[in-house]
């Protein structure tokens, strides 16, 4: 490889090392929101999904939606856990999450799904799996350019405690089974030093 020439793989493989866990975040636009749009817009478009399904759905909330979604989250948790002292530190990660101005709530859209089942029925158990990875890949691509382009990010799971209420608040139809939530930010803090296992242990390569 050139000395003065990064390849492309080389430019993807330096991105997919720079993403990480950001919870340090702030509300100060690195971006427009136009732009995130766009880095949303083309990952749901190019990201892989069993048989070319696109059973990918995504909501992206910005602003004042997307301190209402921890709002709602904080009290269901609260009434879940029954609130008290205990509670404060659940209570800081939500102001956490919501010091950002926006959150990527991740959906795969169910009737996609069946209608795989019915289908492809050999494959019908197979299915759900499929739908697993394929919003795995959109979640870590959205992750990944968001970072690109100068954001924290991290990825949560209130799932299903919260579903409900993201039906009822923002009208999403009972079909979209959702996965994941990805607050992201300006970034004001830095993650800590990741560690890692030895690779010999996780890679087999046979010549």
């Amino acid at each position: 490889m050139s000395t003065t020439t990064i390849s492309n793989a080389e430019q993807f493989l330096t991105a997919v090392r720079s993403r990480r866990s950001i919870y340090g975040i702030s509300k100060e636009k690195v971006v427009p929101n136009s732009r995130v749009q766009q880095i949303v817009e083309e990952a749901v478009k190019y990201s892989p999904s069993a048989f070319n399904s696109q059973s990918a759905r995504v909501l992206v909330l910005f602003d004042k939606h997307s301190d209402k979604l921890w709002e709602l989250t904080t009290e269901i948790l609260r009434a879940k856990t029954g609130g008290g002292d205990s509670f404060k530190a659940t209570e800081d990660r939500m102001k956490g999450f919501s010091a950002g101005y926006g959150t990527v709530l991740f959906f795969e859209d169910q009737t996609v799904i069946e209608e795989l089942k019915t289908k492809f029925a050999s494959y019908a158990a197979a299915f759900e799996p499929y739908s697993y990875q394929s919003s795995g890949m959109l979640q870590y691509i959205v992750w990944t350019a968001l970072e690109q382009e100068g954001l924290g990010a991290s990825l949560q799971h209130y799932q299903p405690l919260i579903d409900e209420a993201v039906q009822k608040e923002w009208n999403i139809p009972s079909t979209w089974k959702l996965f994941a939530q990805m607050p992201f930010g300006k970034q004001v803090a830095q993650p800590n030093e990741k560690q890692f296992q030895p690779l010999e242990s996780r890679v087999k390569i046979f010549e």
